[in-house]
């Protein structure tokens, strides 16, 4: 029973992932639904964390709007994500950055990775 799951589940797999982690400001291309009308909305933010794995892998991008914090969180082989821009790379020493969310203004930034 366990083989035939990860089976489907490996067919559910994108093939193409931007190469992103924890602490990237990051684009999200995400379908949206209105209606009978589809268009594509950008959310771009701080990636807060990286969930789980294989096909049922989410991950949290958090951002700033109008002075209130904002967090969305798509799983990462949904079909309605259709692509994920990597801004810039931060430089963290976590895997979950839930300390920016206390944070406002200049504290709530991610240093650069500079290579």
């Amino acid at each position: 029973m366990n083989d035939i799951i990860k089976n489907i589940e490996a067919a559910q797999l994108k093939s193409e992932i931007a190469d992103f982690r924890v602490g990237d400001t990051v684009r999200v291309s995400a379908k949206v639904k209105e209606g009978n009308r589809e268009r594509t909305q950008v959310f771009e933010g701080t990636v807060l964390k990286r969930q789980n794995g294989g096909a049922r892998e989410t991950f949290t991008v958090r951002k700033i709007s109008n002075g209130i914090g904002v967090e969305k969180t798509w799983p990462l082989h949904s079909p309605n994500v259709e692509k994920i821009e990597v801004i810039r790379r931060g430089k963290v020493r976590r895997a979950k950055l839930n300390y920016l969310r206390d944070r406002v203004g200049k504290a709530a930034k991610v240093k650069e990775l500079v290579k």
